[in-house]
């Protein structure tokens, strides 16, 4: 089988397609062909830096979904044949896969693959953070950083489907429209900061409920000014950089969250109920995937090179 890894950390050009030994399933793990893999800033962050533990010698990708095709010693729960998909696997950019069982959920009809391939890494993500960091309610203003990116596009519509309202920010005037097709109330063209004063006048002076700031350390002092007081700064831009902070450059006592996808599935019966919700959005039609790109597996360092170009928007996906 093919794969494709890095020997050394940098740009996209350190991406090899590579011929590698087939897997075998171990114990507990389930042998996976490929369907589609998620491009995700992850990636980036793994590929250029080895950020989040991803060293070198290594393939790339943590998302997916495919066809199971073999099953390991103890396996119950799955079949041959069976469509799953992942949010978290390391080395998904692979056309041959051994999965632990405990990290698969199977799709179910009425998500095609390219949705599975990469809906469950953002899509967990958008649920995360419009339920557990800040449970949205009918009348909250919520700010979305990269609204028209992938989470930014998902979680517009959870934000909005649990009657809130939507600020969302983009970083060219090109992408305000797919933000405002999701359901963006009002959408700001803003490459950085300086959009606080902007939000403020738009909630009447009160300042947005809670801000999920995926723009990194750029938006950082921004996003905290453009709240209310004991408003919420969700902060899950890390690949983006990472401010430096003290407790007492808090304003209007708000709260400051960096929240963790792992820690919205930190079991087996929760990826599944989770990811239920997810899944169930979609075929229920008030969740939509918007897929912009689709590149053969082999091509992915193209991918990260659009990824990175910040010209992209909604998700994009590999297919073998």
């Amino acid at each position: 089988m093919h794969a494709i890894r890095i020997q050394e950390h940098g740009g996209p050009e350190v991406m090899r397609w590579t011929e590698l030994p087939d897997p075998v399933p171990g114990p507990g793990e389930a042998l996976v062909r490929l369907g589609g893999a998620g491009v995700n800033y992850l990636d980036v962050g793994a590929r250029s830096q080895g950020a989040g533990g991803w060293a070198a010698p290594v393939v790339l990708g943590a998302e997916g979904m495919g066809y199971v095709s073999a099953l390991g010693a103890g396996v119950t729960d799955l079949a041959v044949g069976d469509r799953v998909a992942w949010f978290y696997h390391p080395g998904s950019y692979a056309e041959l896969l051994a999965i632990p069982a405990a990290a698969l959920v199977k799709v179910p009809e009425g998500v095609d693959d390219a949705t599975a391939a990469g809906l469950l890494m953002q899509g967990l993500t958008a649920n995360h953070l419009s339920t557990e960091t800040y449970p949205v309610g009918p009348g909250d203003t919520a700010v979305v950083h990269a609204a028209a990116g992938g989470v930014g596009l998902l979680l517009t519509q959870l934000v909005k489907a649990r009657g809130g309202r939507v600020i969302g920010l983009v970083s060219r005037a090109e992408k305000a429209a797919a933000a405002e097709e999701a359901g963006a109330d009002h959408v700001l063209v803003h490459s950085g900061a300086g959009f606080q004063d902007r939000v403020r006048e738009l909630t009447g002076g009160r300042g947005a409920d809670v801000v999920y700031d995926g723009g990194g350390a750029d938006t950082f002092a921004s996003s905290q000014l453009a709240l209310r007081p004991h408003g919420v700064h969700a902060y899950y831009g890390p690949f983006m950089g990472v401010p430096t902070l003290r407790p007492t450059d808090l304003p209007d006592s708000i709260l400051l969250t960096y929240p963790v996808v792992h820690h919205h599935v930190p079991t087996r019966e929760a990826l599944v109920r989770r990811s239920a919700e997810v899944f169930d959005l979609v075929r229920a039609g008030r969740l939509t995937q918007r897929i912009t790109g689709r590149y053969p597996l082999a091509e992915a360092a193209r991918a990260h090179a659009d990824l990175e170009s910040r010209r992209t928007t909604g998700k994009l996906v590999l297919v073998p």
